[in-house]
């Protein structure tokens, strides 16, 4: 592993240097991987490890729009497209990629199929994290471990077949046969990352609840809201209060920041908005930080899981979402929206992710 400083402490982290592909690639030669649901994560775990020569199939439940989407990006029924039990029964490395309040319903299904010997493999800790509302306890003689990317599973292919990758953090919570840490980094470094963080399960589980729920996404959709509103209803019409809050941050300076870091961005805006974002920051993060530390108290209690498990598990839960997120593609501010990008230059067109090609994740040395 590489020490890298970052911010003054020395952390550990796997690059391709330390853990090729083609040792990825050896590790893996005899295994099975087996992706259970194809819904958010799936897609991209399955069609990154294909692409980089990796024997995978697919579990999912058939008659589901996800059965369909599997069909569509080429796993064929029979061969490479199963029922989630059949897939965990051929499978080696079972990755459990369902939703957090799926995991509970299946794991009856999975947990027969763990013999000795093989692994289970986890995009996200909440499952063994809150065992107590998830039920899943694996059996002792597998391997358990982890591999979070650092972005939802869209950017995950899209980075893949880039060839950019992406970041994700690793964990280790049972070595039942000694090549736990080679499988888990083998999957990885296969997957599409670029470089990897250790962490713990719960460590990683109550971060990413965290950070969700706060700057990544609720957070940020309620502080673009709130400065919509208030330009709105202060005179200013839709396409300027959208202009000035989402389209200069996406389009423009989160850029900057992704570029060479916050510093770099106010370099780069007019010294009007330098003094203006230097004075107000320490005025949003006093205001803000009374609500981060709301938050992460109750991620870490284990409320939110709860709350993800009994609102998330409900017959209609789907219906409830699907009107929530309407609104919110209705609301004035993302009609506003959709009518900026329609004025935005168009970009060529993209082939579509599929099965037979995407090598963007494979070493070319």
């Amino acid at each position: 592993m590489a020490k890298i400083n970052f911010g003054g402490t020395w952390e550990t982290v796997v690059t391709r240097q330390e853990f090729s592909l083609a040792r990825a690639r050896s590790t893996l030669k005899h295994e099975v991987v087996a992706v259970l649901g194809y819904g958010v994560q799936g897609p991209a775990h399955a069609l990154n490890l294909a692409d980089n020569g990796i024997t995978v199939i697919v579990g999912q439940r058939e008659g589901t729009s996800s059965w369909a989407r599997a069909k569509k990006d080429g796993w064929a029924p029979g061969q490479s497209l199963f029922s989630l039990d059949e897939a965990a029964k051929r499978g080696t490395i079972l990755m459990v990629l369902v939703s957090d309040a799926s995991v509970k319903t299946v794991w009856p299904i999975i947990k027969p199929r763990l013999t000795a010997g093989k692994a289970l493999y986890f995009a996200h800790g909440f499952g063994l994290v809150f065992s107590a509302l998830t039920k899943v306890k694996p059996p002792p003689g597998v391997d358990v471990f982890m591999v979070a990317p650092k972005g939802a599973g869209v950017t995950v292919r899209r980075n893949f077949l880039s060839g950019a990758g992406i970041n994700a953090s690793f964990a280790i919570d049972q070595d039942a046969t000694g090549r736990a840490t080679e499988r888990c980094l083998a999957c990885g470094v296969a997957m599409g990352a670029r470089h990897l963080f250790p962490t713990t399960f719960r460590k990683e589980t109550v971060a990413d609840l965290a950070g969700e729920r706060g700057m990544l996404v609720g957070g940020l959709a309620g502080v673009l809201q709130a400065q919509y509103e208030v330009l709105r209803a202060n005179g200013h019409s839709p396409s300027e209060a959208f202009n000035e809050t989402v389209e200069e941050l996406t389009q423009s300076l989160i850029r900057l920041v992704d570029e060479k870091g916050m510093d770099w961005m106010f370099c780069n805006c007019s010294t009007t908005a330098q003094r203006g974002a230097l004075d107000w920051m320490p005025r949003f993060r006093a205001a803000t930080l009374p609500t981060f530390k709301r938050l992460y108290a109750a991620v870490k209690s284990g409320k939110e899981a709860a709350r993800v498990m009994k609102v998330c598990g409900r017959p209609d839960y789907k219906k409830r979402l699907q009107k929530e997120l309407d609104a919110l593609r209705h609301s004035e501010m993302w009609t506003a929206g959709a009518a900026v990008r329609r004025l935005r230059p168009r970009a060529p067109a993209k082939a579509a992710p599929g099965r037979a090609r995407g090598v963007g994740g494979r070493e070319t040395n």
